[in-house]
C-alpha cells in the first residue's frame, strides 16, 4: 500500500486495551483522520471515535505499505485495523480485477471468522466501490465460483475450500497484491499448515503481507518468518483488556445441577443477550433443548451444524430474536456481536487462554460486561489455571440455591475430570489442542 500523509494529533490510550510493544516507534496520530472521507464516514456511522491500540499502531504503517506482524486476540479491533487501510489502498489504486484472480486474499481458519471479515468489509466499504466475496465450505460452491469468475478485489477464505477451487481452476493467486493471514495460531492448531504452505506457493513473491496471531509459539514464529519481509511488530497484551473491563464471578455447582443453575440465572431479564460456552457439540444441543423447555429462546452453533443453520442462528442472535447462543469454542472463534451482556462458561475450558477469548465476547469497544463461570468439582483445576493466567482470584458467588461446597473445596483427583473426558475429541470446544484435526482433513 502506498505512502500517505498523516495529520498528527494526540489520542489518549484506548480504555479497553493496552499496547505493550510497537516496533519501530510510531507517532501517535488521529489515524481515522488519515483515512479518505468515504471511510471516515463509514467509521462514524458505526459510532467509533477513538481507535483501539492496534488500530492506532497498525493503520499508519499499513497505509505506508509495511508488512506487519501482529500479536492480538479477538476483540481488540484488529479486523478494522487491516480492513480500513486495505479499502483505502484499493480505492486509491483502482483497476478492474481479472476473472478468477483476486487482488487481495484474506485467509481465516473458520467459516464464521471469514463471514465476519466479509461483514466488516461490507460495513466499512459501504461508500467505496470495492468488490469482495467469501469462500468457505459447508455450502454449495457454485455461487462462490460465479462470484470469483466475475472478478473481485478481495477474497476472504478458509484454506480447504480455497484450495478446492484452485485445484478446479476457478481461482488463481498470481495477481494477489496483499495477503492477510488471520488467527495463524488457530490455523496451525487445526492442522492447516500444509494447506497454508500450498497457498503461499501460489502467491507472488512480491506482495504486501499481514500476519496476525493471538499467540506466538515457536511454530507460529517460524511460519511468520517465511511470509513477511522487514515487518512492523505490534503486540497487544493478551487478556488484560478483557479482565479489566468485565465483571467476573464463579459459581460452584455440582455437575448435575448446571442446567437448573443456568435456568435460574436467566430469570433475570437484564441478562438479555448471552453466549453460553460448552466443551462438546452434543452438550450444546442438550443445553439448547433444556433452555427451550424452560421457555428461553436459544440456538446452538457447532461443527455439526450446517452452514445455513449456523448463519441463521447467528443472524437471529444479532437481531435479538434469540436470547441465548450456545457455542463450542471453534464455532464461536471470531464472532463479533455487539451488546452481548453476559458470557456464561457452562463448562470451563481445558486451556486457560481460551477463557480470556471467551469472556472477550462481552465488553466490546470499551463497554462493560459480565462473565459467569460454572465450576463443578472436576473443573476445579481448570479454574486454578485460569486464575494463575489472569493473576487474580475470580470472585465467588455463593448466593444461589445450587452452591456446592464440595466443588469449591475439591482437591487432588477429585478436582480433575476423569481421563476419558479429557480424551474425548471432536467437540470443537475447549480451545487448544482438543479435537485437533489431522493435516489431511481440511474441510472447515
Amino acid at each position: 500500500m502506498p505512502d500517505e500523509k498523516h495529520t498528527t494529533a494526540h489520542i489518549p490510550p484506548h480504555p479497553s486495551a493496552h499496547r505493550t510493544h510497537v516496533s519501530p516507534p510510531v507517532v501517535i496520530a488521529d489515524v481515522f483522520a488519515t483515512l479518505i472521507p468515504e471511510l471516515q464516514r463509514a467509521v462514524a456511522d458505526e459510532g467509533y471515535t477513538v481507535p483501539t491500540p492496534i488500530q492506532e499502531a497498525a493503520i499508519p504503517h499499513l497505509l505506508a505499505g509495511r508488512d506487519l506482524l501482529g500479536c492480538a486476540q479477538t476483540g481488540t479491533g484488529k479486523t478494522a485495523a487491516f480492513t480500513l487501510p486495505l479499502l483505502q489502498y484499493l480505492t486509491q489504486h483502482k483497476r478492474v480485477p481479472s476473472r478468477g484472480r483476486p487482488r487481495v486474499l484474506i485467509l481465516g481458519p473458520t467459516r464464521e471468522l471469514v463471514a465476519q471479515i466479509g461483514d466488516s468489509i461490507r460495513t466499512y466499504g459501504r461508500y467505496v466501490n470495492v468488490s469482495h466475496t467469501t469462500i468457505f465450505g459447508g455450502v454449495g460452491q457454485q455461487p462462490q465460483v460465479v462470484a470469483v469468475n466475475r472478478g473481485v478485489d478481495i477474497v476472504a477464505a478458509t484454506p480447504g475450500r480455497l484450495l478446492d477451487l484452485m485445484q478446479q481452476g476457478h481461482v488463481r493467486l498470481d495477481q494477489v497484491e496483499v495477503f492477510i493471514l488471520d488467527e495463524a495460531d488457530r490455523m496451525l492448531d487445526m492442522g492447516f499448515i500444509r494447506d497454508i504452505r500450498s497457498i503461499l506457493s501460489a502467491l507472488p513473491r512480491k506482495r504486501h503481507t499481514l500476519f496476525f496471531s493471538a499467540t506466538m509459539a515457536k511454530e507460529v514464529v517460524e511460519l511468520a518468518r517465511s511470509m513477511v519481509h522487514d515487518p512492523v511488530h505490534v503486540t497487544i497484551t493478551p487478556g488484560q483488556p478483557t479482565v479489566e473491563k468485565i465483571d467476573q464471578k464463579v459459581l460452584f455447582v455440582d455437575k448435575g445441577h448446571k442446567d437448573s443453575l443456568l435456568a435460574s440465572l436467566l430469570k433475570d431479564p437484564s441478562i438479555n443477550r448471552v453466549i453460553v460456552f460448552v466443551q462438546m457439540k452434543h452438550a450444546a444441543d442438550k443445553v439448547v433443548h433444556r433452555l427451550m423447555m424452560n421457555g428461553v429462546s436459544a440456538e446452538a452453533i457447532h461443527g455439526n451444524k450446517s452452514q445455513s443453520a449456523r448463519t441463521k442462528a447467528l443472524a437471529g442472535f444479532k437481531a435479538g430474536k434469540i436470547r441465548v447462543l450456545v457455542a463450542t469454542d471453534i464455532a464461536a472463534r471470531g464472532l463479533d456481536v455487539d451488546d452481548i451482556t453476559h458470557v456464561v462458561n457452562y463448562d470451563l475450558p481445558l486451556e486457560p487462554e481460551t477463557y480470556v477469548h471467551r469472556i472477550g465476547r462481552t465488553a466490546r469497544a470499551g463497554a462493560s460486561g459480565d462473565a459467569v463461570s460454572f465450576c463443578a468439582a472436576e473443573d476445579r483445576e481448570f479454574l486454578r489455571s485460569i486464575e494463575r493466567l489472569i493473576r487474580k482470584a475470580i470472585p465467588v458467588d455463593v448466593a444461589h440455591e445450587f452452591h456446592s461446597e464440595t466443588a469449591k473445596n475439591a482437591t487432588g483427583a477429585n478436582a480433575r475430570p476423569p481421563p476419558r473426558r479429557q480424551m474425548r475429541g471432536g467437540g470443537g470446544g475447549g480451545g487448544g489442542r482438543q479435537g485437533r484435526r489431522p493435516s489431511g482433513n481440511r474441510r472447515r
